[in-house]
C-alpha cells in the first residue's frame, strides 16, 4: 500500500466507486479503502433512468447491458383500495436508450462498479477499515486504517471522500447529521421466490402498493433467479413501536395489503427479515477544506422513487468533477470542494416533496386526469431529472388538489426542522437472513 494519494475515497459502494473513477480518469492518484469485502449484502436495488447518463461517463454501460440484471422499463402504483395505475413507461417520456434501466442485485452491481473502478486506474483496497480522518490545521490531509492483520498506518492525500455510507464517518464526527421532520420511517423487507410477476415489457417494473389501511406501502421488485424483493415501508412508530417481532409485523403488513398477498400468495420466501429504522436525514454541509461527502455519508431518501442509487452516483460525479477542477485552480477549499452542494440539494429536493406529497394523499391518477399535460414533468420527476428548474411548474397546479384546511407537506427548511435529535440509523440482519 502506497503512504499517500492525490485523493483518499472511503467506501466501495456506487457512491465511492463513482468518485473514485471519474477522478482516476483524469489521471489522479486515487486510493480507496472498504471496510467489507465484496460481495456484500445491500438493500436498494431498482435504478432509475437517470443513472444512464453517469454510467456512461463511468463506462459501465456496456457492462450493464450484458449482465443478466432485469430490465426495467416502467413504475406502477397501486392505490389504497387496490386499484393499478396505468404504467409509467419512460420511453414513451423520454423515446432514448436511457429510459431502459435496470432492477440489481446490489452485491453483484457494486462488484461491478468496484472492479470498474479498479480497471480506470483506481488502488481498491477491501477489508480495511478507515478508523479516522487525519486534519492539520483544519484541514483533511489523509486517513488512518487497519488493515486486515490489525497493522495501523496513516495514508496522507490532499483530498478525502467520504463515501462511508449510513454509517457517515464525517457526519458523525462533526455531528452534521439533521434527521427529516416528516419522513421519520422505517422498512422491513424480504425475498420470495416464484412470486408473481409481469410478462414482456412489464416484467421488470417496480410496483408501489399502498396498503389497504393507508399507513404504509410495499416495494415490489423483480429480480433474476425468479426472485422478487417486497418490502413495507411505515412511519417508524407504527412499524416498530412494540411490535418487535420483524416477522410478525411483515405478515401483519401483507395481510392488510390483498394485492401483495395475492402476488406471493404461491411463491416461497428465501431469505430472513431485514430491518431498518430512521431513513431519511442530510447533513448540514457538503465539504470543509479538504474533505467532501458523497452518497448515503450526506445523506438519505425514503425509498419510495428509488432515488438511492441514483443520488449515489450523481453525488460522486458532481464531487469529483469539483475535486478535478480544484486540482487545475490550485483550490481544494470547502467552497471549491461542495460548490455542487446547493444546485444537488435543491435536485433531492423535488424528489423529496414528491415523497411527501405520497404521503400527503397525492394522486397520480386524479392528477394526470386534470393536467394531462403534466403527465410527462411528472414522469420526468419519477426517472430521477430532478437536476432543472424546467419540472418546477408540477407544484402549483399540485397544489389545487388539496382540499380545504389540508395539511400540506412540511418544508425541510421550516424553522426547528435542524434542532432534530441525533438518531442511530440501524440495519438488522438476522441470523441466516442474507440472500
Amino acid at each position: 500500500m502506497h503512504e499517500s494519494a492525490d485523493v483518499i475515497v472511503i467506501g466501495g459502494g456506487p457512491a465511492g466507486s463513482t468518485t473514485s473513477t471519474l477522478i482516476a480518469q483524469r489521471g489522479h492518484k486515487v486510493q480507496l479503502f472498504e471496510r467489507e469485502k465484496f460481495p456484500r449484502f445491500h438493500i436498494g436495488e431498482s435504478l432509475i433512468p437517470e443513472t444512464y447518463w453517469v454510467l456512461q461517463r463511468l463506462g459501465m454501460l456496456d457492462k450493464m447491458k450484458n449482465s443478466h440484471f432485469v430490465k426495467k422499463y416502467s413504475v406502477q402504483f397501486v392505490s389504497a383500495s387496490g386499484k393499478l395505475s396505468a404504467p409509467f413507461y419512460f420511453w414513451d417520456n423520454k423515446p432514448h436508450e436511457c429510459s431502459q434501466t435496470w432492477q440489481v442485485v446490489r452485491s453483484e452491481f457494486d462488484q461491478m462498479m468496484l472492479n470498474n473502478a479498479r480497471e480506470h486506474g483506481v488502488e481498491a483496497h477491501e477489508g480495511v477499515h478507515v478508523q479516522d480522518v487525519l486534519f492539520e490545521e483544519n484541514r483533511a490531509v489523509g486517513v488512518r486504517v487497519r488493515q486486515e492483520d490489525g497493522t495501523i498506518r496513516e495514508v496522507r492525500a490532499k483530498v478525502v471522500v467520504d463515501a462511508s455510507g449510513q454509517s457517515g464517518l464525517l457526519q458523525h464526527k462533526f455531528k452534521l447529521r439533521v434527521w427529516d421532520p416528516i419522513l421519520n420511517k422505517g422498512a422491513i423487507w424480504t425475498y420470495w421466490e416464484g412470486a408473481y410477476r409481469d410478462q414482456g415489457k412489464d416484467e421488470g417494473a417496480t410496483i408501489v402498493l399502498q396498503t389497504a389501511n393507508k399507513k404504509g406501502w410495499f416495494w415490489y421488485i423483480p429480480l433474476h433467479d425468479n426472485r422478487i424483493s417486497v418490502g413495507v415501508v411505515a412511519p417508524f412508530d407504527y412499524l416498530f413501536k412494540g411490535r418487535n417481532n420483524h416477522e410478525k409485523t411483515y405478515e401483519e403488513e401483507v395481510a392488510a395489503c390483498p394485492a401483495v398477498q395475492e402476488r406471493v400468495a404461491n411463491a416461497k420466501r428465501v431469505t430472513g427479515y431485514f430491518a431498518t429504522r430512521d431513513y431519511s436525514y442530510r447533513a448540514t454541509q457538503v465539504a470543509g477544506e479538504g474533505w467532501v461527502m458523497v452518497g448515503d455519508a450526506f445523506g438519505f431518501l425514503d425509498p419510495l422513487y428509488s432515488s438511492g442509487v441514483l443520488l449515489a452516483l450523481k453525488s460522486g460525479e458532481l464531487a469529483a468533477d469539483a475535486i478535478c477542477e480544484g486540482f487545475e485552480k490550485n483550490d481544494l477549499s470547502a467552497a471549491q470542494l461542495g460548490r455542487w452542494g446547493d444546485s444537488f440539494n435543491h435536485g433531492v429536493d423535488r424528489m423529496r416533496r414528491l415523497v411527501c406529497e405520497y404521503y400527503a394523499g397525492f394522486n397520480f391518477g386524479k392528477f394526470v386526469r386534470n393536467y394531462p399535460h403534466l403527465r410527462g414533468t411528472v414522469t420526468d420527476l419519477l426517472i430521477g431529472d430532478l437536476f432543472t428548474d424546467r419540472v418546477d411548474c408540477v407544484w402549483e397546479p399540485l397544489e389545487t388538489l388539496y382540499q380545504d384546511g389540508a395539511s400540506q407537506p412540511v418544508s425541510w427548511n421550516t424553522p426547528g426542522v435542524k434542532d432534530a435529535p441525533e438518531r442511530q440509523n440501524e440495519l438488522i440482519v438476522p441470523e441466516g437472513a442474507r440472500p
